[in-house]
């Protein structure tokens, strides 16, 4: 049997469940090189030497595997999304800089968790480039980024934050303000 024809038993239960599963099928160090292959685009969804894309989508990814194939046309930002989402939960150090990479990567849905995945794991050196994003065309992009940057960023990424601040958007000025308070707080100075 290959390691795609095992699936969780679950397809419906939680990703945090879906993942812990996982880890303890493949191990932690393996489904971390996964993850990191994945949202690097260096390993395809349907590699047959890895596990299946179910354990990091659930009922989505077999959806979507099922109807596309491996060519996912449109929808092959999700196993990148999933991918990251499974950094969040099941860290691996090498993927750090593959997580401040999708920062840039063109679909904003691996943009929004690459994002959580920086202020969950704090890396620094992320801040520019989630300065950047609080300009992102997308709501939820500028929001998560705010965030961030409101736990990693240093006193030069502030300026994105006062902008975030005015954003048409409500939840992108709350979390660009709470940010700001929380930088304050962190590097113990006035911004």
């Amino acid at each position: 049997m290959t390691v795609t024809q095992t699936r969780p038993p679950d397809l419906w239960a939680h990703p945090r469940v879906l993942l812990r599963g996982a880890v303890r099928v493949f191990g932690p160090e393996r489904i971390g090189l996964w993850c990191i292959g994945l949202l690097a685009g260096r390993v395809p969804p349907d590699a047959p030497d890895e596990p299946a894309l179910t354990w990091l989508g659930g009922r989505h990814a077999e959806q979507l595997l099922a109807t596309r194939g491996a060519d996912l046309g449109d929808q092959a930002y999700w196993p990148r999304v999933w991918a990251a989402r499974g950094l969040l939960h099941e860290w691996a150090p090498a993927a750090a800089p593959v997580v401040v990479a999708a920062l840039d990567d063109p679909a904003w849905r691996v943009r929004e968790m690459a994002a959580k995945v920086v202020r969950r794991f704090e890396l620094g050196e992320a801040g520019d480039r989630l300065a950047l994003l609080v300009a992102d065309d997308v709501p939820r992009v500028r929001a998560a980024a705010a965030r961030a940057i409101g736990d990693v960023g240093e006193a030069e990424h502030a300026d994105a934050l006062y902008e975030g601040a005015d954003d048409p958007d409500d939840e992108v000025r709350r979390a660009a303000r709470l940010a700001l308070s929380s930088m304050r707080r962190r590097l113990d100075r006035d911004l």
